[in-house]
């Protein structure tokens, strides 16, 4: 036992680590990597991985650790997300990249995941028994966004638990210390930590939370004192103002925002998928959120709705229904109905959900022979007669896009301009096309208090359809 213990040269404490001693940390992390890849789909290419490489390795030539060969992925994903594996294994998410203000920022972050690295926190955990399994250990996606639907889906063998309020701090600290010799400003960290805090508590607000201290997933708890603790150790390290805006800004200019058209992704009460090509539209008062495996519609008077694809060696939707979705249900009135040219089937029950009593209404499309579109109805049983009409809709509104739509229904960018002699934060806010607040949304995208004032000339970021 006392010789599985080694001082770490990162953090100089004495360690426990005997079930992923340092020899195996890097086929953990590519038997990790895999799973990750699996969940995620294939990571991005092109400039802005390029980009987010070089920074990478220029923190990483900083630590203490040169047994390590780090990696750098970019997931296209809209959550604000990025996680470590054993064996160096970094990833960032493009919606991570779109709330960074500078290089430096993004430096930070990778410091942070970096640190977690060769502080060996995962190994610590595993030997600790306190790891439940590696993985996607999400540090955005704050409860109601877009995000926990997608982090919902990752299995449970790629979620690890959160981490320590101390190896939270100690992996900001040891980030502060790499983009500090990486020359940059130290107190990037900082400012990304209080850009993260922001986005958190709006989030919360426009889902309906109270938004006051509202923090992101487990795996990397964000606090106030945090925000504090980095700019703190930020002021042990010598003044360097290196930020790379300007470059940092132009290389984001023109990325996609929110989900991408390989993902499918809202417009209104409309939901398209363009590379799939089809669409269709759910009633008023509905909050559409698309997770890896399925799109989550939840009305404000309770209804849930859940669309998703399966496939099935079924010889015409209503077999499907039901001998093999429903084989284990009694349900009334299936029938076999047609959509907009499509085979379908519907049928329905009754079940309760979360203790509430609902007619749960099932509706198969079959979209091409074996693959089957699928609404997921739960209806509470009080809902009016016109509101159950809108719910028809829904179901008929299911289409086939074309050629045409499928050119010119794009989705959401970010793109950065130049601020005018007269811009203000209200007429640059204006531009913004976002669903919530404008301005509450322009000041959190760009890193900026309430207080703040435009400066005429400089880049901003703004999300146009």
């Amino acid at each position: 036992m006392v010789g599985a213990c080694s001082t770490n040269p990162a953090t100089g404490d004495r360690q426990f680590t005997a079930l992923m001693p340092t020899s195996s940390e890097a086929q953990v992390g590519a038997q990790e990597h895999a799973k990750v890849q699996a969940t995620y789909g294939n990571f991005m290419t092109g400039p802005i991985a390029d980009y987010v490489n070089r920074v990478g390795q220029k923190v990483a030539a900083n630590t203490e650790r040169k047994d390590i060969q780090y990696k750098f992925y970019v997931i296209d994903s809209p959550m604000v997300n990025a996680f470590a594996l054993p064996g160096g294994y970094i990833y960032i998410s493009r919606g991570l990249m779109t709330l960074a203000n500078s290089e430096a920022e993004l430096a930070a972050v990778i410091g942070h995941e970096i640190g977690h690295v060769t502080a060996r926190h995962a190994a610590e955990r595993m030997s600790h028994g306190t790891l439940v399994g590696l993985g996607a250990a999400v540090l955005g996606a704050a409860t109601g966004s877009s995000g926990v639907a997608q982090a919902a889906n990752l299995g449970s063998n790629l979620y690890i638990s959160s981490y320590s309020r101390g190896q939270e701090n100690q992996s900001d600290e040891l980030g502060v210390r790499y983009v500090s010799r990486a020359g940059y400003n130290p107190l990037a960290m900082s400012e990304f930590l209080r850009s993260l805090d922001a986005q958190s508590k709006l989030e919360a607000k426009e889902a309906g939370k109270n938004g006051t201290g509202f923090s992101y997933f487990s795996s990397h708890p964000l606090t106030a004192e945090r925000v504090q603790h980095a700019r703190a150790e930020a002021a042990k390290y010598s003044a360097n103002n290196t930020e790379n805006r300007a470059a940092y800004l132009s290389i984001i200019n023109g990325m996609t925002f929110g989900d991408s058209a390989d993902q499918g992704f809202a417009r209104g009460n409309s939901f398209y998928h363009t590379s799939l090509g089809f669409a269709f539209t759910v009633p008023n008062g509905s909050k559409i959120t698309n997770g890896t495996t399925q799109v989550a519609i939840n009305h404000s008077n309770g209804t849930v709705i859940l669309f998703d694809t399966a496939k099935a060696n079924a010889p015409d939707p209503l077999t499907y229904l039901n001998q093999t979705w429903l084989r284990n249900e009694n349900t009334s009135n299936s029938e076999a109905i047609t959509i907009n040219g499509f085979r379908a089937a519907t049928g329905s029950f009754s079940g309760n959900v979360q203790g509430r009593a609902v007619t749960v209404r099932l509706v198969a499309i079959e979209w091409k022979p074996g693959e089957f579109y699928r609404f997921s109805m739960a209806i509470p049983k009080n809902v009016s007669g016109a509101f159950v009409d809108e719910l028809k809709k829904t179901t008929y509104s299911f289409r086939r896009l074309s050629d045409t739509e499928k050119r010119s229904i794009q989705p959401k960018k970010l793109y950065v301009l130049q601020a005018p002699a007269s811009a203000t934060v209200a007429s640059m806010a204006a531009k913004m096309d976002v669903d919530g607040n404008k301005t509450e949304n322009f000041l959190v995208l760009n890193g900026m208090s309430a207080n703040a004032q435009v400066i005429a000339g400089q880049p901003y970021k703004i999300v146009v359809d």
